[in-house]
């Protein structure tokens, strides 16, 4: 690991880790020993972190050089901590990673009393179950939409009737029940919406449409608009 990619590494730790951390921890999270971990505490110090804290101890990140400061006022950070918590309430593990990091990052660049506003906001989330089904593939299609990439699925309809698809990934929108993936299959030469709980199976097809995507969302949202148009030109009644 490049020696930037792991200091920025550190201070994710720092930033995400309950304080003070140990040396021993932190070295752990970064992949090294602890004397080069000494070593990159006073390098990030150099650089103008603030990070107190000592060797026996455990260090505490204080003030993030790496992020500027944010200027939040106090209904911003009541937005903020209610996002989140609604993401980490999705059931994506991945996501509510993101969100946690997302969090610490931001409270690494707040003055103290905002800073701890944020971690002390009124507005929850009570979601004593998953809001959407944990799915094993849901990553990789994730990532089949960054990169677009076509993807070979195996899906299941309600009736328990399982066909052989390639899609081109698009989008994945959460609706109110449910996880969709937007896409284009080309077994049906349309778009469609596949429910992600009912995708068996998934793998890369190995074929990119890059750059196709902007263009078919917006030959979706054209699609959508004329069947708007048209179902509010039929008689009514």
């Amino acid at each position: 690991m490049a020696r930037s990619d792991r200091l920025f590494r550190l201070l994710q730790a720092m930033r995400t880790l309950p304080a003070p951390v140990t040396a021993a921890r932190l070295a752990e999270e970064t992949g090294v020993s602890v004397r080069s971990l000494y070593r990159d505490i006073d390098s990030l110090r150099a650089a103008g972190a603030r990070i107190d804290g000592e060797r026996g101890y455990g260090y505490r990140l204080t003030e993030d050089y790496a992020l500027p400061p944010q200027t939040l006022d106090r209904l911003e950070i009541e937005a903020l901590a209610l996002g989140m918590a609604e993401v980490r309430g999705m059931g994506d593990p991945d996501l509510a990673a993101a969100a946690a990091s997302v969090l610490a990052k931001v409270a690494a660049t707040l003055p103290d009393d905002r800073e701890q506003n944020l971690f002390h906001a009124v507005s929850k989330v009570y979601r004593p179950d998953a809001r959407y089904p944990h799915v094993q593939d849901l990553r990789l299609i994730r990532q089949a939409c960054w990169r677009e990439d076509a993807l070979a699925i195996r899906y299941t309809d309600e009736h328990g009737s399982a066909t052989q698809r390639t899609i081109l990934p698009l989008a994945l929108v959460y609706t109110e029940r449910r996880l969709v993936v937007l896409a284009w299959c080309r077994l049906r030469a349309a778009f469609r919406m596949f429910r992600v709980d009912r995708i068996v199976e998934a793998h890369a097809e190995g074929g990119s449409f890059r750059p196709g995507r902007a263009s078919l969302l917006r030959a979706y949202l054209e699609a959508l608009e004329n069947e708007d148009a048209a179902g509010a030109e039929r008689p009514h009644g």
